[in-house]
């Protein structure tokens, strides 16, 4: 839902946002607030991963991969699918997660070998988790940082209401209800998680991110080129 860090440059550039100081802004973590004019307020954030079978890999010689750079190695061979990004916000993100990674330079050389290396293309999440992966699990380093905004539209005659909204939103009750329902953190650095959430979900200390004006202005260059590498 919402506005999420890969398209916010767009709503920021179309100026269809007005500011809203919400006073729950004070327990959201500076890292997470990437409008300093607080038309778009984080609501959550989540890291997208690369999963693995676990069970798979303890009934293989082979060690589950550690890398991206691991994906493109043989002994992986056609065991990879990943989201389209020009259809997919997950697939996007792992798009992004590769520059991030090996650069401008360097991510389509990537991608070649990827390709190479049989990965396989699904046009979205569903498809690719419940088509053709087996298990889920956690990781780390191969993953792009998602941050998810809510804001107030420019013009509109509710505007008490839509304040009133944002900061349920930004609230206590409504924060320690994201885990279970979205399956992200709260932006709320005091909202409690729940037992069960945190016992199967790690935070990747060191997620990959760019910034939403480098997206916004060669998200659609680099897709294309993506494009051109991958499906022709």
């Amino acid at each position: 839902y919402g506005v999420d860090n890969t398209f916010l440059s767009r709503a920021l550039d179309n100026d269809i946002f007005t500011p809203y100081a919400s006073p729950e802004l004070a327990n959201i973590p500076a890292n997470l607030k990437l409008d300093p004019q607080n038309r778009a307020l984080p609501v959550d954030y989540g890291d997208v991963c690369l999963n693995y079978d676990k069970a798979w890999f303890e009934n293989s010689p082979l060690q589950p991969p550690q890398s991206l750079e691991d994906l493109a190695d043989p002994a992986y061979a056609g065991l990879t699918v990943v989201e389209n990004p020009a259809t997919s916000t997950p697939g996007l993100a792992f798009l992004l997660a590769s520059i991030g990674h090996f650069g401008e330079d360097g991510y389509l050389s990537y991608w070649k070998q990827l390709k190479a290396n049989q990965v396989s293309i699904a046009d979205g999440w569903e498809d690719a988790y419940w088509g053709q992966f087996s298990a889920a699990s956690d990781g780390d380093r191969t993953c792009f940082r998602q941050i998810e905004f809510a804001g107030i539209l420019k013009g509109t005659k509710h505007a008490v209401e839509a304040q009133k909204l944002v900061d349920f939103m930004l609230g206590q009750t409504f924060q320690e209800d994201i885990p279970l329902n979205m399956f992200v953190y709260p932006a709320k650095q005091n909202a409690a998680l729940p037992d069960v959430f945190k016992q199967h979900s790690q935070v990747p200390q060191k997620p990959v991110t760019l910034s939403p004006a480098d997206i916004a202005a060669k998200r659609e260059a680099w897709i294309e080129a993506w494009t051109e590498v991958m499906l022709r």
